[in-house]
């Protein structure tokens, strides 16, 4: 009797567990791709207010709509400050006073001269009031504003645009060059200027009495200082606590990644007497997200790629200081295994989001030789995180698999367990039925563990031979986790909800397990990652959760380039789907943006490793790949030409191989430009899916 009891009460509690997961409604393209992600997350001086930046497909526009948003903790009401679809970047002035942004929306001013395309409209600084009102523009010109910083005092805006030309020599150029583009010879670096707020607030009130007048002016906004020049692009401005300085960062002109010398931070002082500036670091890195510390000497930094400390080589992504009058540079937290991702300083403290494995939490530290100590058990990945300078309250984004993300507030940061959510923008995602997902470990050939994460079809979590599609991040120095991700570059809850057990690898030279590991992609490149995924398939399927009848294979950027050098190691996958991804090396080096890491991940320039440049690349072994391929690719992008799409298609193309190219206009690396890009993008991958891999879509 007991048994029959208990058989019955299991059966009613599957019927109930199936018949909760039929009343959520499965996640569809559209809904997918209707996700809308953060941009920033900018808490108010005083805590009481957060500025929230977003980013959502305009279908009808064909844009991306950029938005800013205020949450009030008061009264708990979330508005909607700006609707252009063009704004970005929000800094509260530090009284509280004013909110300033970046917007490139449509004006009847000119084009800007700093762009890829003559049509691009320019981007220019504005301010509006927490309290109302519409915003205005205080900057004007045909310079786009490419970084900006308020005084200590808030009374006044320092801005960097690229060194704005007269009328005159616009028109001599014009003359004397047509339409002929100088590479390089023609680029000039940028001026920094400082905008009295009283100014600014006067030139609005006289508009559109002065507008005339104006325009017919230099392009330079009336009323701005020049306080320096650089021969580079000044990407950020950071001003002290005391106000007697600002640290910037360059980069180079066009940017493109080329001369680590380009990548330096320098001080200049903002006071009557005010000189050249300083360079601060000497190094081969490319620094990145700039704080001034509090005590007014050091300034934060993190690194993008390069090392401080030594000769050209990729690390994780650490936190450093450096010393504004020494130049000495220490790295914080050395004993910590994994890779920054986010920080913020406050008065007492640092806050860093972190990621270790497939899991990114967020830690506090309060000097550089202390261990960061973790601040919650929240399972997950924290993204930006935002202090308030006179106030305890922490701002955070926060996501995990079956949680989409969204921003959360917590009264202090030692109060992160009660954090509530102040914005619902991704509600609908949230309600539907998502996947879920764990951790999984393989050994490699050389004993080295290696790590990845399975997603699971909805309602078939730790369910056995399944059909898997391998979806390969890029970066390479990058990793997947327990986040929620919606778009066109991360599709796997889309995959999954489409029947696909999504396999998501963080091969060596992925992020969270240390510098080595992700040093020993050198100068393997993508044959260490390749053995590395292959082995993990292997494991999959030895332990009976993958199909091996039913393999699939797909990445995007770096994760192009391992899909293609995969599909010719191997006969075993039944479809491929590939973006942006190299085939060879040599070309590739030339046509890069980022030649630097090219040459070290390799083992030298094409002429100094010419053995490994043939030995790791996918095309000299093309013949052996018999696996349908799905190509994208976009027409402008310079990370990887849109050139190795062309040789690879040519090459399945002549070996009689089917394939199929998408080319996206107007895009560079980054799907960027038009939502309908990525959605088309994912749309065809899950069609190929469906023709070659055998499992048939569910939406």
């Amino acid at each position: 009797m007991r048994t029959y009891r208990l058989a019955v009460l299991s059966l009613v509690i599957s019927i109930s567990s199936f018949t909760v997961a039929q009343s959520k409604p499965k996640v569809t393209l559209d809904s997918f791709f209707n996700s809308v992600s953060f941009t920033a997350v900018q808490m108010s001086p005083d805590g009481n207010s957060v500025a929230i930046g977003t980013e959502r497909a305009d279908w009808d526009q064909q844009i991306f709509r950029e938005d800013l948003w205020l949450y009030r903790v008061g009264n708990n009401s979330l508005i909607q400050l700006t609707q252009s679809g063009h704004d970005s970047e929000p800094q509260w002035s530090p009284d509280g006073h004013w909110i300033a942004f970046l917007s490139d929306r449509k004006t009847d001013g000119g084009k800007s001269d700093d762009s890829d395309s003559k049509d691009d409209p320019v981007s220019q600084l504005y301010l509006i009031s927490p309290n109302g009102g519409e915003a205005f523009a205080i900057t004007q010109g045909d310079e786009n504003v490419h970084s900006f910083s308020w005084s200590a005092d808030s009374r006044t805006i320092y801005y960097a645009t690229r060194d704005p030309w007269t009328k005159a020599q616009k028109d001599e150029y014009k003359k004397q060059w047509k339409d002929v583009q100088q590479y390089r010879t023609a680029e000039r670096g940028d001026t920094l200027f400082a905008l009295e707020l009283a100014t600014a607030l006067a030139n609005h009130a006289a508009k559109p009495a002065q507008q005339e007048k104006d325009d017919k002016e230099p392009g330079i906004t009336p009323g701005s200082r020049a306080l320096s020049k650089s021969p580079l692009r000044i990407s950020q401005l950071v001003t002290s606590p005391d106000g007697g300085k600002l640290a910037f960062v360059t980069t180079s002109i066009n940017q493109r990644q080329e001369k680590l010398a380009d990548f330096e931070i320098y001080i200049v002082d903002v006071g009557p007497n005010s000189a050249e500036p300083h360079q601060v670091t000497h190094n081969q890195a490319v620094e990145d997200r700039l704080h001034w510390a509090n005590d007014n000497k050091h300034i934060f930094f993190s690194v993008e790629v390069g090392d401080v400390s030594g000769p050209y080589r990729d690390r994780q992504p650490h936190l450093y200081w450096v010393n504004a009058d020494t130049g000495a540079v220490e790295q914080w937290n050395k004993d910590f295994v994994g890779s920054l991702e986010h920080y913020a300083v406050s008065p007492e403290s640092v806050l860093a989001s972190a990621r270790v494995g497939t899991e990114v939490p967020l830690y506090s530290t309060s000097n550089a030789g202390q261990s960061l100590h973790q601040l919650s058990d929240w399972k997950g990945t924290f993204g930006y995180i935002s202090v308030a300078r006179h106030s305890p309250r922490v701002a955070f984004v926060y996501s995990s698999l079956t949680q989409p993300e969204e921003i959360y507030l917590a009264d202090s940061s030692s109060a992160l367990a009660q954090a509530k959510p102040i914005t619902s923008f991704n509600q609908q995602l949230a309600q539907s039925d998502l996947p879920q997902g764990k951790p999984y470990q393989w050994k490699a050939d050389d004993g080295t563990t290696v790590e990845g994460m399975l997603i699971y079809p909805p309602g078939k979590f730790e369910a056995r031979h399944l059909p898997m599609l391998t979806l390969i991040h890029g970066g390479p120095a990058d990793a997947d986790g327990n986040h929620f991700e919606a778009d066109w570059y991360q599709w796997s809850a889309l995959a999954a909800a489409n029947g696909w057990l999504v396999f998501q690898p963080n091969y060596r030279g992925s992020t969270g397990y240390g510098d080595k590991f992700l040093e020993q992609i050198v100068p393997v490149i993508v044959s260490r990652p390749g053995k590395d995924i292959l082995e993990g398939i292997d494991a999959l399927e030895k332990d009976g959760i993958a199909d091996s009848n039913q393999l699939a294979i797909a990445g995007y950027s770096y994760g192009g380039y391992m899909t293609n050098w995969l599909i010719t190691q191997t006969t075993r996958f039944k479809a491929a789907m590939t973006g942006a991804g190299a085939v060879e090396h040599v070309g590739n080096w030339g046509n890069d943006d980022t030649t630097f890491d090219d040459a070290y991940f390799l083992g030298g320039r094409p002429w100094e490793a010419q053995q490994r440049y043939h030995d790791e690349a996918a095309i000299f072994q093309i013949n052996k790949v018999t696996t349908p391929t799905h190509m994208v690719a976009g027409a402008d992008d310079i990370r990887v030409a849109v050139l190795e799409d062309y040789l690879l298609e040519h090459a399945l193309y002549s070996l009689g191989v089917p394939n199929a190219l998408l080319i996206f206009p107007g895009e560079g690396h980054s799907l960027s430009k038009n939502p309908w890009h990525g959605k088309i993008k994912v749309r065809e991958e899950l069609k190929w899916l469906q023709q070659y891999g055998g499992v048939a879509t569910q939406n």
